[in-house]
């Protein structure tokens, strides 16, 4: 648990000095150092601003509002008792009016994050389930995963969509840009990392079946109800929302569901013992 997050700090630090080299060394090679110290400046103060407010700007373009404690107090009281279970500061809550059933967090870490939830998830989920899937994003904060999935998608979905500004040019910068982008999603995130979520929710509930449940409840839900997005957010979700086809193919950074819930199940291998006791 400690190394993914230390991990993940690294992962930030790297990403942080490769977006000052870069233009520094344009910036030497235009202008000398003054040239290198104001390229530099201005990544850092990019960099900071990101920190900041990436969060709410991923959140904003999701349209995800506040969630108020009043539509349903039971979400907010879980939230809070499973945080104080793992020792973070207890996210703040979204919500998107949609009948997609999709979570998901971003933000900075444990002192600072943003936990979005969907209409469609809250409706299609019971209680044991919503809460394995709570565990598990929760999980992804304790462990920075948020912050390193966050800067990636923020930046991904950036060039994606710079490509439609194009015009006519647009396929050529779409095929010059998505590449980029899907290959700083890829190197950034592994798949890993929602495998150690998942066991960390399982560790945390004591039990792999709410999320496991979930997972396969999600899968078949997914599929009957239409969803549109930028690919590159991807990473963001409890589970990958997206068509494994065209431009989505290449932002892919989850396990596949069988893999994840057979992974959950051997957590408990005596299960089908258990339920046929039942």
């Amino acid at each position: 648990m400690r190394l993914d997050a230390a991990r993940n700090l690294v992962k930030a630090w790297l990403l942080l000095l490769i977006a000052c080299a870069l233009p520094g060394g344009l910036g030497w090679a235009l202008d000398g150092a003054r040239g290198a110290s104001i390229f530099v400046f201005c990544v850092l103060l990019a960099a900071l601003g990101v920190y900041a407010y990436a969060d709410r700007v991923l959140l904003g373009m999701l349209g995800a509002r506040p969630y108020a404690q009043a539509e349903g107090p039971t979400l907010a009281a879980t939230v809070e008792r499973l945080s104080r279970k793992l020792g973070i500061t207890p996210p703040k809550l979204y919500f998107i009016a949609d009948g997609f059933p999709r979570a998901l967090t971003a933000g900075r870490g444990p002192r600072g994050a943003a936990l979005a939830v969907s209409q469609g998830l809250l409706a299609a989920l019971p209680p044991a389930e919503l809460e394995g899937v709570l565990a598990h994003e929760l999980v992804h904060v304790r462990n920075r995963d948020v912050l390193v999935q966050t800067t990636a998608v923020i930046v991904a979905a950036t060039l994606v969509e710079l490509s439609r500004i194009g015009g006519w040019l647009e396929r050529a910068l779409l095929f010059a840009l998505a590449p980029i982008a899907a290959a700083i999603v890829s190197l950034l995130l592994s798949p890993k990392r929602e495998l150690a979520a998942d066991r960390g929710a399982a560790a945390l509930l004591e039990t792999p079946h709410g999320l496991a449940d979930a997972l396969v409840r999600l899968e078949q839900a997914s599929e009957l109800i239409e969803f549109a997005a930028s690919p590159a957010t991807e990473p963001l979700y409890t589970l990958n929302p997206f068509a494994e086809e065209g431009l989505a193919l290449m932002f892919v950074t989850h396990p596949p569901v069988a893999r994840r819930v057979e992974r959950l199940r051997g957590l408990d291998p005596d299960w089908r013992a258990k339920l046929h006791a039942a």
